[in-house]
């Protein structure tokens, strides 16, 4: 059964069945457990996922090993068995990613969301300890001469 929800996008239609559901909001934004992956527009590494409580909330997500290739977090128990994790079920890692005003772009890697494809559960996790930044830039690439 599809739904439609006027967004900043425009009206999107989706199905609810598909949706992503954060078993704790995001930081900032607890309230906020159901939502939308956009279609990508664009190819390219990044997507954007809507709320379907709040409508003019939407984020930029990505996976960060696609730019910081020994990136790696490894649930923890708690975190699986909210994330509904079996013990050979693969886990995603996403970051948020941001473009600051100066046209940086950085992703938070000290908070990242543990995804499972199985059940579209998500949790957004703080890494304690962590050398990671929640505004870690991205590495510079030097042209090619």
């Amino acid at each position: 059964m599809m739904a439609t929800m006027e967004t900043r996008f425009g009206e999107v239609e989706y199905d609810p069945a598909n949706n992503l559901t954060f078993v704790k909001g995001l930081a900032g934004f607890e309230d906020l457990k159901e939502f939308v992956v956009m279609p990508n527009r664009k190819e390219g590494p990044l997507f954007w996922i809507q709320s379907v409580e709040a409508p003019d909330i939407a984020f930029v997500l990505t996976d960060p090993t696609n730019f910081f290739l020994d990136y790696s977090v490894v649930p923890e128990e708690a975190e699986r068995k909210k994330l509904e994790l079996g013990s050979d079920d693969p886990c995603f890692i996403l970051s948020i990613v941001t473009v600051r005003q100066d046209k940086t772009v950085t992703l938070n890697l000290q908070a990242p969301i543990l995804y499972n494809p199985k059940n579209n559960k998500v949790m957004q996790v703080i890494l304690e300890g962590s050398s990671y930044r929640t505004q870690h830039e991205l590495p510079k690439v030097e042209p090619k001469a």
